[in-house]
């Protein structure tokens, strides 16, 4: 063991999904080395310890795999499962931590930021349960990134992460593992496959971009090759550092070109896309997008005859920013529905207590009890065990859900990049204002009530404040706006903007038309164009 001497680095705080940075930050030298050790050590040490390791496949991956393969070794971890070539998808590396009972896993991803080396990198720790780290060890990690003197490392030749087996180093057992395989197995247990499987052989076509990320090697195996899709069904299949140069974010914004094909003449059947590391998804029928809301509510409404749920729900959650449909739901079914901070952890203490079995979040992602992260193959599969049960096409399951339970009109405006102070003197002029905003007339709507998101989590009793600002309107609309924690330049603004539309009128109009008052008195209330000089937002989805 070789202990190296270093100083902390500026600004290695971990957000909702851990720390992410460009690719060239992450280069630097010692800077993962210090990240890691610190967060060795706010796990109370490796020493004894199962990890599992895995990643999306980007630039810099392979390297830093090695660089914390030998970092584990060197404090005394007991054995490191990690995914052959370093490859394995966020939700594959949550189903590998909670079946082989694992003390948590490290994942390298930025999600669905670019990669190559002008791109960017993240480095996330998981617990036992399979679930992002909560505050409380995010936060050791930080504080322990601002004190960090050394690091411990073994200086010795890369271990071989292509053969598939068991290898020492350093006395730690390093496990190189399929990374497909095991994720393929579990969603067999889940879904209907031959119902799936017969759908397919009737001439259903689909259209599935992997976006040369993280799901491509998955989607094959399950779509291609367990239940009969044509081959070529899973476009742009194979992992790449730099993603072929695409942004593989499975919006309407990056993923122009299934968008194109599923909106286009001959449409296939139905069209999904994944994004980086795999837990988001995003889902179209011949002419029609499912916002991510619209998916979440339509799987709670048709759980059931997905084999997994056949007993029922315990309850839905929803992020707050994800607009108010599964609300809907949830309440005509008679079951809890929670709303939480946007971060994928505060799921997993619902999911743990057995409070509810369906989640999502409207920034494409959505999930259940079957792991601890969003997964977005799991969804879409959700959605072809729906489609094969039901006999219908998505836009006939989607109006018909409208018909029932009104629409809930949703989008999300994103101003990416924005200078830091400007963006956080916006909010912190609006959060100044709230308490003058109620019963302010404006677009032909009055404000029902404005406030700043608090979260008080019904099982562990802990508090999560300043979590974005909620303007709400008489009759159902609201307008939500936050900063993300993903980025790694500047800031992002979310601006997230929905009407409620009870029917059995106005149920088909555009989204962006249907909600025009809505972004007009987003203007007028907080000024984003007057402040920041932006006249329209980066990206709308």
């Amino acid at each position: 063991m070789t202990i190296h001497q270093t100083q902390p680095f500026d600004g290695q705080k971990p957000g909702t999904s851990g720390l992410r940075k460009k690719t060239q930050v992450f280069m630097q030298p010692k800077f993962l080395e210090n990240f890691i050790q610190a967060t060795f050590d706010a796990i109370g040490g490796a020493a004894g310890k199962t990890l599992v390791l895995g990643g999306d496949g980007r630039f810099f991956g392979a390297a830093a795999a090695q660089t914390i393969l030998k970092m584990a070794a060197a404090n005394g971890a007991a054995r490191v499962i990690v995914g052959q070539g370093a490859l394995l998808s966020t939700p594959a590396v949550s189903h590998m931590i909670r079946k082989r009972k694992t003390d948590g896993g490290l994942i390298l991803s930025a999600s669905h930021n670019p990669g190559g080396p002008n791109g960017d990198f993240g480095v996330k720790f998981n617990m036992s349960n399979g679930g992002p780290a909560p505050e409380s060890i995010t936060e050791a990690i930080y504080e322990r990134t601002k004190t960090l003197d050394s690091y411990n490392i073994l200086d010795v030749a890369d271990v071989d992460l292509e053969t598939l087996g068991t290898s020492d180093l350093g006395g730690m057992a390093v496990e190189v593992v399929d990374p497909v395989a095991d994720y393929a197995d579990l969603m067999e247990t889940i879904f209907d496959f031959d119902a799936i499987r017969a759908m397919f052989a009737k001439g259903f076509r689909m259209r599935m971009d992997s976006m040369h990320a993280a799901t491509g090697p998955y989607a094959v195996e399950i779509l291609e090759r367990r239940l009969g899709a044509a081959p070529g069904t899973v476009v742009h299949a194979e992992p790449l550092p730099d993603f072929g140069g695409m942004h593989p974010d499975p919006n309407p914004t990056w993923a122009k070109e299934l968008m194109a094909e599923m909106m286009g003449p001959n449409a296939p059947d139905f069209g999904a896309a994944s994004d980086g590391d795999g837990d988001r998804n995003m889902i179209l029928g011949a002419g029609v997008y499912v916002s991510p809301s619209d998916s979440l509510a339509v799987i709670a409404a048709n759980a059931t005859l997905v084999r997994s749920f056949r007993d029922g729900l315990k309850g839905v959650a929803r992020s707050m920013p994800t607009s108010m449909a599964a609300d809907r739901v949830a309440q005509s079914l008679g079951i809890p529905h929670y709303e939480t901070p946007t971060g994928w952890k505060f799921f997993g203490n619902l999911l743990d207590a057995g409070k509810c079995s369906l989640c999502g979040e409207e920034s494409f992602g959505t999930g259940s009890d079957h792991v601890r992260e969003k997964d977005g193959l799991w969804a879409i599969l959700m959605w072809l065990n729906i489609l094969a049960v039901r006999g219908e096409t998505v836009a006939e399951i989607v109006s018909g859900h409208f018909r029932k339970f009104g629409r809930n009109y949703y989008s999300r405006h994103d101003y990416e990049a924005l200078p830091k102070d400007v963006a956080n003197a916006l909010l912190a002029d609006l959060a100044g204002r709230l308490d003058t905003l109620k019963g302010l007339s404006v677009e032909g709507m009055t404000v029902a009530g404005a406030d700043e998101f608090s979260y008080h989590d019904p099982v562990d009793g802990s508090v999560s404040n300043h979590q974005g600002f909620r303007i709400l309107f008489e009759g159902g609309s609201r307008i939500v706006l936050r900063l993300s924690g993903t980025g790694t330049e500047g800031a992002t603004l979310r601006v997230y903007l929905e009407k409620y539309v009870a029917g059995p009128e106005g149920l088909e109009r555009d989204a962006q038309e249907a909600l025009k008052p809505v972004i007009a008195a987003v203007e007028k209330i907080v000024g984003i164009a007057r402040a920041t000089g932006r006249t329209a937002p980066d990206v709308i989805s």
